[in-house]
C-alpha cells in the first residue's frame, strides 16, 4: 500500500520535512496547514517541490469547526472553505480533512450537520476536491467514527466520505469491528498513530503523546486489517503529534516512521517480510577505548581470561564460561572514553536476519574485511550501537572466533610458560573456577529523542518482545526504562533514558553477567583489591524489614554490597562494579523463574553511583 505522513509529525521547515519524507521512501504527504502558512514557499512551489521529490500530496488539513452551526456562521465557514479550495488547487491537492466541530456555537443536530456537510461537498466538487469528515475524540457533538459515518451516510454526496483516525478511535475504546459496516469507497482516508496508555485528558494525550505504530499501547493491526477488508484503497498515513519528534532530526524520524508502517503492514497481514531470526543469546559485547587497561583490570577481577586477539585488528577476546567481551583500541572519534559500541547476538540464520534488517530500513553497516575473515554482518541501532548476527562455533556457519588467534596463557604458580592445556586456558588462567556463565543482559542508555525509536528497532529488526515502560527514581530526576527480550530470555536488553543532560558521558551502559554463586563471584572481585559499588546500610535495614532474611545471609549481602529482590517466581541478587568511562558491570544471580531486573533497587543503585563516581 502507498505510505504517507503528515508534515506535522516532523521537525523543521516544510522544505526540510519534504526532503526527509522523500529520502526515507514515503510515497506521499499530508500538508499540515501551519507548515504552509509559516513557510516562504508558495503553494505552487510546494507542489513543484513535491513533484521533484516524487511525493504525492494526499491530503490538506485541517479544516475545523464547520458543521451544525447557525446560518450566519455557515456563511462565514463557506467563504473560508472557498479560500482553502483555491489554495488546494494551487497545491494540486484534492482531498480536504474536515474535523468534527468543537465550536461552542455548533448544535447537536445530525440532520443539520449532514445538510451543511453536503453543501460543503457540493462546493468542493466544483473544484475537483473531496471532503474527508473525521470524528475528533473530543468533538463537541461528534466524537466517534461510527457517528461521523452516520452523518456522512445521511448527507449522501459522492464527494463526501469519512476519515478514520486510529488515535480518535482507540483512545475512546471504540471497537474497530464496526468499520466493516462502512463501504470501502466511502473511507476516503486512514490516519494512523499509536500512543502510550495514559489516564489523562484526551486532547492533551493526542497533542503531546502520540507516537508511531508499535511504539505505544494501542493494537493497530486489527484496525488496519478491518479497514482494508472493508475495501479501503488509499494510503496508510501517519499523523503524529509528539513533543519529542518535533525536536528531533526530521531525517531519522522519517526513517523510523516508515519502519513503523512496514512493521504494521506485516502485523496486519498485508505484506510479507523475512521472518525475524530471533536471537538465542549473546555472542559478545564489544568495548572500545584508547586505553583498555582499566577494563582489563576489572575483567581480571571478575575472573575473565584474555584468550585470543584478532588476526589484524587491535581487538582482544576475553572469556569466561559462555560470556565473551571484546576490547577494541581502535577508537572512533565520536566515542568518549570506554564505551560499549557493539553487541554480537547468536542468530539461527544470520543471512535472514540481515535481509529482514535491510527490508525494515536498517541497512548492513559497511565494514573493512580481510579475504579470510568470517562473514559477519552488523546493523546499527538508533544510538549507534552495532548488532552483529553471529553463529559462534556452529558447524553450519563460519564462526567469528576463527578470526582470532590464541594468546599464550599465563603460567600458574609452579608451571613453566606453555605448560597449560587449552582446556585450562579457556577455563580461566587467573582464577581456576568459572563463576560467570554468560551475559545475562545489557543495558543501553539512549539519546533523549530516540527511546521510542530504539524500542521499535529492537522489536522490529531483532524480533525481541517489549515490556511496559517503567519510571525509576534518580537523584536528579526520573529514568525511563523499557526491557526488550527474546521469549526464552536468552537475550535481554534494557533501554533507558537518563534525566541528566544528553552528553555522551551521561549515557551509561552496563553488562550484566550471570552467575550461580554471586557471593563467591563478589568475594573474588574483592580479593583482587577491586571495589564493588558500596550500598548504604539503610538499604539493608529496610530489606530486613521487607523480607526477613536470615541474619547471616543479610550480613553477607551487606558486606559485599549485594542487592536483593524477589517476586512470585523467584529471587534476584545483584551487585555492581565501579564505572569506567561510560561502562560498568553487574553480577546477577537469578533463582526460580524471576525474569525482572531488580527495578525496585534502581533508586538505591543510582544514588550510590552518583555518590561514588564524583
Amino acid at each position: 500500500m502507498r505510505k504517507s505522513i503528515a508534515t506535522v509529525s516532523l521537525s523543521g521547515p516544510l522544505s526540510e520535512k519534504l526532503t526527509a519524507v522523500a529520502t526515507a521512501g514515503f510515497d506521499g504527504v499530508e500538508i499540515f496547514e501551519n507548515d504552509l502558512l509559516g513557510g516562504p514557499l508558495s503553494p505552487e512551489e510546494v507542489r513543484l517541490r513535491c513533484a521533484d521529490l516524487g511525493l504525492g500530496i494526499d491530503l490538506y488539513q485541517p479544516f475545523r469547526d464547520f458543521e451544525a452551526v447557525p446560518a450566519d456562521v455557515l456563511a462565514c465557514n463557506l467563504r473560508r472553505a472557498e479560500r482553502k479550495f483555491t489554495v488546494m488547487e494551487r497545491l494540486g491537492a484534492d482531498l480536504l480533512l474536515v474535523c468534527s466541530s468543537v465550536a461552542p456555537e455548533s448544535v447537536d443536530d445530525d440532520a443539520l450537520a449532514a445538510e451543511q456537510l453536503r453543501l460543503l461537498a457540493d462546493r468542493a466538487a466544483a473544484h475537483g476536491i473531496r471532503i474527508a469528515y473525521e470524528a475528533l475524540a473530543w468533538g463537541r457533538h461528534v466524537s466517534t467514527y461510527d457517528h461521523a459515518w452516520r452523518i456522512v451516510e445521511q448527507a449522501d454526496h459522492p464527494a463526501l466520505g469519512t476519515c478514520l483516525d486510529s488515535f480518535h478511535i482507540l483512545s475512546r475504546g471504540s471497537d474497530p469491528k464496526g468499520i466493516a459496516d462502512i463501504p470501502g469507497e466511502k473511507i476516503f482516508f486512514l490516519q494512523l498513530a499509536d500512543a502510550p496508555l495514559m489516564a489523562m485528558d484526551v486532547l492533551q494525550w493526542s497533542r503531546h503523546y502520540r507516537c508511531f505504530p508499535g511504539q505505544g499501547g494501542f493494537d493497530l493491526a486489527p484496525l488496519v486489517a478491518a479497514t482494508v477488508r472493508a475495501g479501503y484503497q488509499g494510503p496508510l498515513s501517519l499523523e503524529v503529534f509528539n513533543d519529542v519528534f518535533r525536536q528531533a532530526g526530521a531525517a531519522s524520524t522519517a526513517v523510523d516512521a516508515l519502519r513503523s508502517l512496514l512493521l504494521l503492514e506485516e502485523s496486519a497481514g498485508l505484506s510479507t517480510l523475512p521472518a525475524a531470526a530471533v536471537p538465542s543469546g549473546f555472542a559478545f559485547a564489544e568495548l572500545t577505548a584508547a586505553d583498555t587497561e582499566p577494563l582489563r583490570g576489572i575483567l581480571q577481577a571478575l575472573g575473565f581470561a584474555h584468550t585470543a586477539r584478532h588476526t589484524w585488528k587491535p581487538v582482544e577476546l576475553w572469556e569466561q564460561g559462555e560470556a565473551r567481551v571484546l576490547l577494541n583500541t581502535g577508537v572512533s572519534g565520536r566515542r568518549q572514553g570506554p564505551a560499549l559500541t557493539a553487541i554480537g547476538v547468536e542468530t539461527p540464520d544470520p543471512a535472514r536476519a540481515a535481509r529482514r534488517a535491510e527490508e525494515v530500513l536498517a541497512p548492513v553497516v559497511p565494514r573493512r574485511r580481510a579475504p579470510h575473515d568470517a562473514p559477519l554482518d552488523a546493523v546499527a541501532a538508533p544510538d549507534g550501537t552495532e548488532f552483529f548476527f553471529c553463529r559462534t562455533k556452529q558447524p553450519d556457519h563460519p564462526s567469528w572466533t576463527g578470526d582470532f588467534t590464541d594468546v599464550p596463557p599465563r603460567a600458574l604458580p609452579g608451571q613453566e610458560p606453555g605448560e597449560q592445556s587449552a582446556t585450562i586456558r579457556h577455563t580461566n588462567h587467573t582464577n581456576h573456577t568459572n563463576l560467570i556463565n554468560n551475559i545475562d543482559h545489557i543495558a543501553l542508555t539512549q539519546p533523549w529523542h530516540q527511546f521510542d525509536e530504539a524500542s521499535l528497532f529492537h522489536r522490529g529488526v531483532l524480533g525481541l518482545e517489549a515490556d511496559d515502560s517503567l519510571y525509576l527514581a534518580d537523584p536528579y530526576g526520573l529514568v525511563r526504562s523499557r526491557a526488550v527480550a527474546s521469549p526464552d530470555g536468552g537475550v535481554r536488553i534494557v533501554l533507558n533514558i537518563a534525566p541528566a543532560p544528553d552528553a555522551e558521558g551521561a549515557r551509561l551502559q552496563h553488562i550484566a553477567l550471570a552467575t550461580d554463586d554471586i557471593v563467591a563471584a563478589a568475594r573474588r572481585v574483592r580479593e583482587t583489591g577491586t571495589s564493588l559499588l558500596p550500598i548504604p546500610a539503610n538499604y539493608y535495614d529496610d530489606l530486613d524489614a521487607r523480607h526477613e532474611l536470615e541474619p547471616e545471609h543479610l550480613a553477607t549481602l551487606a558486606e559485599l554490597g549485594i542487592l536483593y529482590d524477589r517476586d512470585e517466581n523467584g529471587e534476584f541478587l545483584h551487585c555492581y562494579t565501579a564505572t569506567v568511562g561510560r561502562v560498568f558491570f553487574e553480577l546477577v544471580q537469578r533463582t526460580g523463574g524471576y525474569r525482572g531486573y531488580g527495578a525496585g533497587n534502581a533508586a538505591v543503585r543510582l544514588a550510590a553511583q552518583h555518590l561514588h563516581q564524583h
